[in-house]
């Protein structure tokens, strides 16, 4: 009899700390909504940051791509004399110096990087084969072709644009001629008068030189036309990122701002040096550089809001051990509260970082948690240790999930060996605990 009534006992007091646990567990999945709303808050501040560049570049100028010049000319066919036809020639070479002077426009709480470029573009033209291409020289349109120069964003143009072919100055026109809107969907053309050298049959003086002025924003970039395409840029700017399918040949970045320069040929690109009639898609092969600026709070805010089940969970687990250890009792709705005290971390973390840099914005809401968790634990433990304790485990949490937000390569190695380590820790307190003999007094 005496032993069945030990049985019972301690069945009872097993289910007590099932019970337990079970509430800590359930009361860890409903903070998660919590953490996933501040998670959707962070979206929802990355898509308001994302219209406010948008809204600067609509009246600024949006990022620019710089695609040619391209030589377009009608000819006739043998069984035709309408002009139905086109010959579209890329540069034999093309260079391209440019300067970027930048600035930072301030749209509400959010900077947008905005710039005038002044680039200059020079190369020369050079006919295919004709035969090749069963064009007669004779049926080449000479007198209608045109030079055509895309400009992704034509509000950014903001000076007459002359090309000097044959050294005359021809003024560019609002507009794409002769080339299909999926090659070139906006930029300007001019009108170029050609001649054939009736020798060589090829094209007689055809070297130009374009200078372009155009403001943009977030970035710029060039399509590598030429047979050769050289370009060097030149700015201010000490943040730069490269982008596009080439990285520079050469560059340079310092406080004062970055030189880089591209090298490109023909055979690094998928499209043609010329072609009649057909559809390539240009804008694929461009490169440039973004005027990157180093605020990466939302990307970190929302990495770190990935941890909040491993920091809560983590946070309950100490408490639970500090009641089994300790017998210091801590009620469900205290584990609540601490619970919620974790997400106000990240909902802090969120708006501070707007206006501060991510690293004292983290100081900051990391030490404001850790101050009102601690607070909180010394008036449910009335022991200074223990409160100690908690408010060095909260710290060490809080250190331990800011280098997995700094690291990004080494962030899942760090992470497993981390979390391998506190399992051994935890396998290490609990490893004299007698779950089936809890102490009586004990009010789980």
């Amino acid at each position: 009899m005496p032993e069945n009534n030990q049985e019972d006992v301690r069945t009872d007091r097993d289910y007590s700390v099932l019970w337990k646990m079970g509430t800590i567990f359930v009361i860890t999945l409903i903070l998660l909504i919590p953490a996933s709303l501040i998670k959707g808050l962070v979206n929802e501040r990355q898509n308001t940051k994302s219209e406010a560049v948008a809204e600067v570049g609509d009246k600024w100028g949006t990022d620019q791509i710089i695609t040619g010049p391209i030589l377009s000319i009608p000819y006739k066919t043998n069984h035709s004399n309408s002009f139905t036809n086109y010959l579209h020639v890329l540069p034999e070479s093309l260079n391209v110096n440019g300067k970027i002077i930048p600035e930072t426009l301030n749209r509400g709480i959010f900077e947008v990087a905005v710039y005038d470029s002044q680039s200059t573009l020079t190369g020369q033209f050079q006919l295919p084969d004709l035969k090749k291409l069963e064009i007669q020289p004779e049926n080449l349109i000479l007198d209608q072709a045109r030079l055509n120069l895309g400009i992704s964003d034509m509000k950014g143009i903001q000076d007459d644009v002359k090309v000097k072919w044959n050294n005359a100055d021809i003024s560019f026109e609002p507009g794409i001629s002769h080339l299909h809107k999926d090659v070139l969907k906006t930029g300007i053309s001019a009108p170029i008068e050609l001649s054939l050298s009736p020798v060589e049959q090829n094209l007689n003086s055809t070297n130009f030189q374009i200078q372009l002025n155009i403001k943009g924003s977030e970035s710029i970039a060039f399509v590598p036309v030429g047979k050769e395409t050289n370009v060097r840029l030149l700015s201010s700017w000490n943040s730069p990122s490269f982008n596009g399918d080439f990285v520079p040949k050469e560059r340079t970045i310092t406080e004062s701002g970055f030189n880089a320069s591209w090298v490109v040929t023909h055979l690094n690109r998928n499209f043609p040096q010329y072609w009649q009639n057909s559809r390539p898609d240009l804008n694929s092969a461009a490169f440039g550089v973004d005027l990157f600026i180093p605020v990466d709070n939302y990307q970190k805010s929302e990495r770190s809001i990935k941890y909040a089940i491993l920091f809560i969970g983590l946070t309950f687990l100490v408490f639970f051990f500090i009641e089994v250890r300790n017998k210091r009792p801590v009620h469900p709705v205290q584990y609540s509260l601490i619970g919620i005290a974790l997400c106000f971390f990240y909902l802090l973390l969120l708006s501070v970082s707007e206006h501060l840099s991510f690293n004292l914005s983290y100081l900051i809401a990391g030490s404001s948690t850790i101050i009102l968790v601690t607070g909180f634990t010394k008036s449910i433990l009335k022991n200074t240790n223990l409160t100690l304790m908690m408010g060095s485990i909260l710290s060490t949490l809080y250190l331990f999930i800011f280098m997995l937000i700094q690291l990004e390569e080494y962030a899942l190695l760090t992470g497993s060996v981390g979390l391998f380590l506190i399992l051994g820790l935890i396998m290490f307190f609990s490893r004299k605990i007698d779950w089936y003999r809890l102490n009586n007094t004990m009010k789980i």
